[in-house]
């Protein structure tokens, strides 16, 4: 393809990709993730079921996510993004209204079982693949933003509140199931696999006289490209690995019981949802932020300082019904740029460590250890509060955990440079 026949874009056309991703995951977390401490609740009123039974939900959701996750980077890989993305909303359209008429603890976690399996699908380890196969000097940003739809979905947090105060959770849960269908599928149609068929390179650089192939693009760039069996030998792979789980561990629990726990500490429901909603918008600040440091700093050290405000983060919640509302609001600073800050960076060390050639698979293995985390703390931390009455021990067990996850990241090996090479320059082989 000469140059003069080469598709053009006023903007390159991985920002639009990052745009559709951004809003597939906005209204996906906002309605299955955030969304979720608004439901319990009412379930809890309805079916008398403790907060431990109901929060093994949740857990239901991470293990799913967990097991599908190698899957999906696998078949990412293979069949590019737009199928799973289709794939999944159907499955999670499915599931939300199945959840509406539960009428049993089967039927309810069923129902999970569908929902947090079109979410894996659909959302997570394919788009950060995306972006990654998309970008390399500006992947961090590029990921942040994506990954900011996650946390801009708590905006909706107020929104699915009042829909199932107003409308009971019921209907909420069959109007959720059809927005699945009528968001996601169009979106879908924006997401490409990778830029090299479309004559560019990642970032939206282009070869002077020569159709661009993925050859072609390995060559103007050195890149390291680790297969998926390699990885799993590295200590690179599992310290970033275990540093996941850390991370999903304090995040998943505090996002689900944060409603309870201010309710149980004589906070009005009200207020309690628009501190749900302001967790996750701060948590946009901090995924950002970190993408833009993360492309100009040593991004080992940038994601340890996140896990290190997240530990920090949870020290600060168990005392709020001490302090009061200025710690509380202290709380939602830290724990949002805490929060945040190592979402982007964990996909860009994947992408800087292991290249493009499996990205899939291996951020597909990394998400799947990760959700071993997610498994654990939710329930714990409703465990906690069955038995003692107080969720306090929780936050303090889970603080020690974020700055576990720290002391993992920071201990990455140095990763390998990458040289670029100029256009027409053969590299070694």
């Amino acid at each position: 393809m000469t140059d003069s026949n080469r598709p053009r874009f006023k903007l390159f056309y991985g920002w639009y990709i990052v745009g559709a991703c951004f809003l597939i995951s906005l209204y996906c977390a906002g309605v299955m993730y955030f969304g979720f401490t608004a439901v319990m609740e009412p379930i809890v009123d309805e079916f008398h079921w403790g907060y431990a039974l109901v929060s093994v939900a949740a857990s239901i959701r991470g293990l799913e996510a967990g097991i599908l996750a190698p899957l999906v980077g696998f078949l990412f890989d293979r069949w590019g993004p737009r199928k799973l993305i289709f794939a999944g909303a159907t499955i999670t359209g499915a599931g939300l209204l199945l959840l509406g008429r539960t009428n049993s603890l089967a039927v309810f976690y069923t129902s999970f079982l569908l929902i947090s399996t079109g979410a894996s699908i659909s959302v997570g380890v394919v788009p950060m693949t995306v972006v990654g196969n998309w970008f390399r000097k500006r992947v961090s940003l590029a990921t942040g933003i994506v990954v900011s739809g996650t946390a801009a979905g708590g905006v909706l947090v107020p929104l699915v509140t009042w829909i199932v105060d107003t409308y009971q959770w019921r209907t909420a849960m069959t109007v959720f199931g059809l927005g699945a269908w009528a968001v996601i599928f169009p979106l879908a149609l924006l997401v490409r696999h990778r830029p090299e068929k479309y004559g560019y390179l990642p970032d939206g650089e282009v070869s002077e006289k020569v159709e661009v192939d993925e050859f072609q693009a390995a060559a103007h760039y050195r890149e390291t490209d680790v297969g998926a069996k390699q990885a799993l030998k590295g200590r690179a792979f599992w310290h970033i690995a275990l540093g996941m789980v850390c991370h999903f561990m304090v995040t998943i629990a505090v996002t689900t019981h944060v409603m309870p726990y201010l309710s149980s500490i004589g906070i009005p429901r009200v207020t309690s949802s628009l501190v749900a909603m302001a967790m996750p918008l701060v948590n946009i600040a901090g995924r950002l932020s970190f993408g833009w440091f993360g492309d100009r700093f040593e991004k080992r050290r940038a994601t340890a300082i996140g896990m290190a405000l997240l530990g920090s983060s949870m020290l600060l919640f168990s005392y709020i019904d001490i302090a009061g509302a200025w710690l509380m609001i202290t709380f939602i600073i830290v724990f949002g740029i805490g929060y945040g800050g190592p979402v982007p960076m964990s996909a860009a060390l994947m992408r800087e460590y292991f290249g493009r050639a499996s990205l899939g698979t291996v951020l597909g293995l990394a998400t799947g250890v990760a959700y071993v985390g997610s498994w654990i703390g939710t329930p714990l931390a409703g465990w906690i509060y069955d038995t003692y009455g107080s969720y306090q021990g929780a936050w303090f067990i889970l603080a020690g955990v974020a700055f576990a996850g720290m002391v993992s990241f920071i201990t990455i090996p140095s990763s390998v440079g990458k040289t670029k090479l100029t256009v027409g320059e053969v590299p070694d082989r």
